[in-house]
């Protein structure tokens, strides 16, 4: 998913850095949900997860 994620990124002229940092975020939403396939997720665990960076000010 993660090469998927890359491609897309550079078929749309995206900065390498700002790419980096889109995979990070990719990276921490998937371990906040354990891993979970993301196909098995929506906008319940969207809101979970930025309700998560909210509370526990994980934004850095």
């Amino acid at each position: 998913m993660l090469e998927k994620l890359r491609e897309e990124l550079a078929v749309r002229h995206y900065a390498r850095r700002t790419a980096g940092t889109d995979e990070q975020w990719v990276r921490r939403f998937l371990r906040f949900h354990k891993l979970r396939p993301p196909r098995e997720m929506g906008q319940e665990e969207i809101n979970a997860f930025l309700t998560h960076l909210a509370v526990e000010g994980g934004g850095g």
